[in-house]
């Protein structure tokens, strides 16, 4: 794998899981817990995450493949629902405001929900674990080292939990609302990138070579 291959898995799994935007959601989540918990609190959600979208690289294509769907039409409507998610990031309520109304409506605040999920191990994120990992055209070699940048990313975000508190002190509401609708952006050119490189993947469109490389 090439490094701006690397660079673009990374990139794609950065804005997916979106680190900045989960800083609110933990926040929320550790309303109720003691401030010396909170570090477990932090390592708990990580920790489930990873499970969760690790569950995912290692059997989400065969899952897929056991019901007879092709990857092709995954990536199509991956890239479908990647889009709209990320139209809800641009124009929507921002990711955090919408998972801590959720939390709060069910009264369900801790490391599962909404922090390891849905914030960190998000549909989108589950998505785009699958399709990076297509066992047809990445070898074992490409999916360990994709699921070494996972882990860095999800490292990366238990960092950011960590310091949550200072973060959101210096950039505030607007500022992860900001960072929110701006990865959002990022997001809709991935999704529609998928959907081109699934629709290349089922033979319906032609690519030039090298055009269907993309995030997805």
């Amino acid at each position: 794998m090439d490094t701006a291959a690397l660079i673009r898995e990374f990139i794609t799994l950065l804005v997916v899981i979106d680190p900045i935007g989960t800083i609110p959601v933990f926040l929320f989540a550790a309303q109720a817990v003691p401030a010396a918990l909170h570090r477990r609190l932090a390592l708990r959600a990580i920790l489930i995450a990873t499970l969760v979208l690790l569950a995912f690289l290692v059997g989400g294509q065969v899952v897929l493949e056991t019901l007879g769907l092709r990857l092709g039409s995954f990536q199509v409507a991956g890239g479908v629902i990647l889009f709209l998610f990320a139209m809800t990031m641009i124009f929507g309520e921002s990711k955090p405001d919408r998972e801590i109304e959720e939390a709060g409506r069910d009264h369900l605040a801790g490391a599962v929900f909404p922090l390891a999920m849905p914030s960190i191990a998000s549909p989108g994120a589950m998505l785009a674990i699958v399709v990076l990992t297509d066992n047809h055209t990445e070898t074992l070699s490409d999916q360990a080292v994709t699921a070494g940048l996972l882990v860095a990313v999800l490292l990366l975000t238990l960092i950011v939990l960590l310091l949550a508190g200072r973060i959101y002190r210096l950039i505030g509401n607007t500022g992860t609302s900001v960072i929110s609708r701006v990865m959002g952006i990022v997001l809709a050119t991935i999704a529609v990138d998928s959907v081109f490189g699934g629709l290349d993947a089922l033979g319906i469109i032609s690519l030039a070579p090298g055009a269907a490389e993309g995030p997805l």
